[in-house]
């Protein structure tokens, strides 16, 4: 999927009036208003499916308003379910959101997953315009991006900019690392947390997390891919979403010639570990930091996706058959897997 803009034509038309008084200036000018048309589609577009979250802490006090807490939220279905990021709704006692055109209703949390950040609310709210969700394994870094949120009661704070990395780590707000991120340099200002990030093509591709502060202009987002749907799904049918749990943390990186020449296929890339959990099903099968997660029960692991989507549900208390390059040599570690841990 591509969400480039097609800048030929305007350079062409730059090109014509390089001898104008204006200079170099007016040939780049229609470049920047065809990006910037660009991020105003999208931004219109996406507008009507970002609602703002204000939630109220578990202690009662007299003084109702105003909220302890805000963030943002995306529209998924109209009648009323919407995303949102877990740190954003945990420990809340009342969640109200406030839609686009000024309504406000209250909102049960009916699903938290910690280990994504991810929560699903049901708003007391019908026929609502739904955000169009993409796949985030056909993002490339340095590709168009646009965080959109709705803070503090602010309309659409809309921030654009490229995909400066995938398959990040970060830490979440309960210590865990949370896995397989999107990094971008849009901007995420506070109260962003939970709001969309959209491709050129306004799909939504990421649901914003987390902000590096200090100037570092760094953002994080949650992908949207086949196995956050699912996460998203169980959230909705159950309420929590059981995975496998190996008790790692890692990245992906691509395999060193010498390593991918110790495996029996053509592989590219592979899961490193930067953690391992002590006490942990990985830790007590022996697995280390460095360690190079290759196949997973016979399957290829080239990202942390691939990983995440084989720790299903279906894997809990069983034994699973892991490669893995340490150094210079490739070896089969047999996993009991257990459950992810709900606290």
């Amino acid at each position: 999927m591509s969400d480039s803009i097609d800048v030929r034509p305007l350079l062409a038309q730059g090109g014509a009036d390089r001898s104008s008084a204006a200079g170099p200036a007016s040939s780049s000018s229609p470049i920047l208003d065809a990006y910037s048309q660009a991020v105003i589609d999208v931004a219109e577009r996406l507008a009507p499916t970002v609602v703002n979250v204000s939630v109220w802490g578990r202690r009662r006090s007299p003084f109702e308003d105003p909220p302890n807490g805000n963030g943002s939220g995306v529209v998924i279905a109209p009648d009323g379910l919407v995303i949102t990021n877990n740190h954003v709704v945990e420990g809340t006692r009342r969640v109200e959101v406030t839609f686009a055109n000024g309504e406000q209703a209250d909102a049960e949390v009916i699903g938290t997953d910690a280990a994504s950040d991810l929560a699903v609310l049901r708003a007391n709210a019908n026929d609502l315009t739904v955000a169009e969700f993409g796949d985030s394994s056909e993002l490339r870094v340095g590709q168009l991006v646009i965080a959109i949120g709705s803070p503090y009661g602010f309309h659409s704070t809309v921030t654009a900019g490229v995909v400066s990395a995938l398959g990040r780590s970060m830490r979440g707000s309960a210590g865990r690392l949370i896995d397989n991120v999107i990094q971008t340099d849009a901007a995420i200002n506070p109260g962003n947390s939970g709001g969309p990030l959209v491709t050129g093509r306004a799909a939504v591709v990421g649901i914003n997390t987390a902000a590096i502060g200090r100037g570092a202009g760094i953002g994080f987002a949650i992908p949207v891919n086949d196995t956050t749907r699912r996460i998203i799904s169980a959230l909705i049918s159950y309420g929590v979403y059981r995975r496998s749990f190996l008790g790692i943390s890692g990245r992906e990186r691509p395999l060193y010639a010498r390593e991918a020449r110790l495996l029996p296929r053509e592989q590219r890339s592979a899961v490193e570990l930067l953690e391992v959990t002590p006490g942990g099903p990985a830790y007590v099968a022996g697995l280390k930091e460095g360690d190079v997660i290759a196949s997973f029960d016979g399957e290829a692991i080239e990202g942390m996706a691939a990983l995440q989507g084989a720790l299903s549900p279906e894997r809990i208390g069983l034994d699973v058959d892991i490669e893995i390059v340490r150094r210079d040599r490739s070896l089969n570690v047999i996993v009991h897997l257990g459950e992810w841990p709900s606290e």
